[in-house]
């Protein structure tokens, strides 16, 4: 796997030459956020790739009905999967400075190993098992989920963070993005 940009001719969208449609897009994502991560500068290039992801992403936040630390652990688990240094890098620190997920939870995810809790465990197990079999999971992965206390709905919400961390992860991989500063103390480098 290339850590080089594949995408060389665009390059990330500064909001002052910005075109109506994209700026109509990152001031909606600026307004979110409090500034302009370069990811959102690199996606708006296509101003639909942008939107929908923000689309997505507070949709999986606002109706998923998981808490925000399991909100994180999905998005940690495609990140890593992915393969995308500059997500794993900002969910780290979102998990660790506002989702409150668990030290030790996150410090496992990070380092691949056994999760402490065995409801996060399962969700980032399946998560991982969507990743990797698109969107077939072992029966006995599964059963683990639903074993844990989640629903079938839960399920659907899962393939929802997977499309966004799809737009964002490959998008990422397009342009090597590089970490924001705000996310550089969580920069990790993943293994091809």
């Amino acid at each position: 796997m290339s850590r080089s940009a594949y995408l060389t001719q665009l390059r990330a969208v500064d909001p002052a030459t910005a075109t109506p449609a994209q700026k109509e897009v990152l001031d909606r994502a600026i307004k979110a956020v409090g500034f302009l991560p370069n990811m959102y500068a690199n996606m708006v290039n296509a101003p639909a790739v942008l939107s929908t992801y923000l689309h997505g992403y507070g949709l999986f936040r606002s109706e998923s009905g998981m808490s925000s630390v399991e909100q994180e652990v999905v998005f940690l688990a495609a990140s890593q999967v992915n393969g995308c240094e500059y997500c794993t890098a900002a969910h780290s620190m979102i998990a660790d400075k506002k989702s409150g997920v668990p030290a030790d939870v996150l410090a496992a995810i990070r380092q691949g190993h056994p999760i402490p809790d065995a409801r996060l465990a399962a969700l980032h197990a399946l998560t991982v098992a969507m990743v990797t079999t698109q969107g077939r999971p072992a029966a006995d992965v599964l059963k683990a989920f639903f074993a844990a206390g989640f629903e079938e709905r839960h399920v659907l919400y899962i393939v929802l963070a997977l499309a966004v961390k799809t737009l964002s992860n490959y998008s990422n991989h397009a342009f090597a993005t590089p970490v924001d500063p705000v996310f550089a103390a969580y920069a990790v480098a993943l293994k091809d």
